[in-house]
């Protein structure tokens, strides 16, 4: 006698939309987070949630003799409505945060590297040779960190772009070719090599569609963040002694834009800087929040 298809059957509703989620959880993280065989793992895990999901029967219940839907449920078009709305806004959110924040991150390891990269270049200008060294340095040791990482692993913004690659083997060879003018030769001509840099990574932005001032903003925030911890804790020295890390990010926002929004930036800035001075302690905590709160404005529209 035939098997009727019911009997196939061993998940229950729930189990199904479990499965359905978890299975677009490993979706994102695969296609936004992952690369190599971790990816191919993680989409491997995908597919067989949702193909177990689709079809509700679980090989593994088989073998260990269990099922899940022993007790159906007989609201079946009201539980399917709440789970294909969960299933959306998973897909929607889970989406969007995870493009924002990749490249949030993407665009923190950029700045850590920078740093060390302006610095270098500064020095260099300077003919300040001790100084030129220790950042480039950690200019060499940052980049390959950040190399290694990116070379293996693109985020959602950075993932149409076929001359990523390449780019940065060639900023590393721009580096290399540096080293010895930066230690012992023409400290003028490593400064000439070593701007040969800026434009490769100019047009990495340009053809994914960043923005410098983006680049600019998440520069800012690490060191305002410091602020404002200093100022919910009404330590009016910290925020005077940060102060001027904090305006100097700034003014390269302004450089970059200089519109009403990133005025209100500088406008509470200032304002939390002369209460500080002014000793205004149980002022600070306040300020700083408006302080912020005009960053956040304009980092979500352009961050």
């Amino acid at each position: 006698m035939a098997i009727k298809n019911t009997e196939l059957i061993n998940e229950n509703r729930i189990d199904r939309s479990l499965r359905a989620f978890v299975g677009l959880a490993c979706l994102q993280i695969a296609y936004f987070w992952l690369s190599g065989w971790w990816m191919t793992l993680f989409y491997l895990l995908s597919a067989v949630l949702f193909l177990t999901a689709a079809v509700g029967f679980c090989p593994l219940y088989r073998v260990l003799g269990l099922r899940s839907n022993n007790k159906q449920s007989t609201a079946g078009k009201v539980w399917l409505t709440i789970a294909a709305l969960v299933f959306i806004t998973q897909l929607v959110l889970g989406s969007y945060a995870s493009h924002f924040f990749s490249k949030k991150f993407y665009l923190e390891d950029f700045n850590v590297m920078n740093n060390n990269y302006k610095q270098a270049l500064f020095f260099t200008g300077q003919e300040n040779r001790a100084k030129a060294i220790d950042n480039y340095d950690q200019l060499r040791i940052n980049y390959a960190r950040f190399k290694n990482k990116y070379l293996a692993y693109h985020p959602y913004a950075l993932k149409g772009d076929g001359q990523f690659n390449d780019d940065l083997i060639r900023i590393e060879e721009i580096l290399t070719e540096t080293a010895d003018n930066v230690r012992s030769g023409d400290l003028h001509q490593a400064h000439l090599m070593l701007e040969k840099v800026r434009p490769v990574f100019q047009n990495i932005f340009k053809r994914n569609n960043f923005s410098m001032l983006a680049v600019t903003l998440i520069d800012f925030h690490d060191t305002m963040e410091l602020m404002l911890t200093a100022a919910t804790l009404k330590d009016a020295t910290q925020v005077k002694a940060l102060y001027p890390q904090v305006d100097k990010k700034l003014q390269a926002i302004e450089v970059e834009a200089n519109d009403a929004d990133i005025q209100a930036i500088r406008d509470n800035l200032e304002t939390l800087f002369k209460l500080a001075k002014s000793g205004a302690v149980e002022q600070l905590t306040a300020q700083g929040k408006k302080l912020k709160s005009s960053f956040v404005k304009v980092y979500l529209q352009r961050g």
